[in-house]
């Protein structure tokens, strides 16, 4: 993954990552948000996946259902967050990817690998988004 800064300003950071073939995507994002210290962000992008898995939380389980994908897909949207839950920098991610015959899928993003790239912005709000579990649904929720 490479990365430029396009902007900066007193409140805001701003920079294009541009993933690489078979990169990891989660694992070198988190990474990125760790190295440059990103308390509170936005995440959003596109490109191509070969191996994803998305998922779709059920709330009578209160556990994420898995969708596994295991074929070359355009990623048609990518949007997430960054934030702190207990001082550890967290993800959360969603996205819809397009399959060979035009059909979509979308959930939850758990695991992807890119191909043939992935390129994201990633913004820094200058602020900090903060997690806590939420009781009646044991998700991690943004907190104001």
């Amino acid at each position: 993954m490479r990365s430029k800064l396009l902007t900066q300003s007193a409140a805001a950071k701003t920079w294009m990552l541009v993933f690489d073939d078979d990169d990891d995507v989660l694992p070198t994002l988190l990474a990125f948000a760790r190295e440059q210290r990103i308390a509170g962000g936005s995440v959003m992008g596109l490109g191509g996946f070969h191996d994803v898995t998305l998922a779709f939380f059920d709330l009578q389980k209160k556990e994420y259902m898995p969708i596994p994908i295991h074929e070359q897909v355009e990623v048609m949207s990518l949007l997430g967050n960054i934030a702190q839950q207990q001082g550890e920098t967290k993800l959360h991610i969603h996205c819809i990817v397009g399959k060979r015959d035009g059909s979509a899928h979308g959930g939850h993003l758990l695991a992807a690998r890119v191909r043939p790239t992935l390129e994201l912005m990633v913004t820094d709000i200058g602020g900090s988004l903060e997690r806590a579990v939420d009781s009646k649904t044991g998700l991690p929720l943004l907190r104001p």
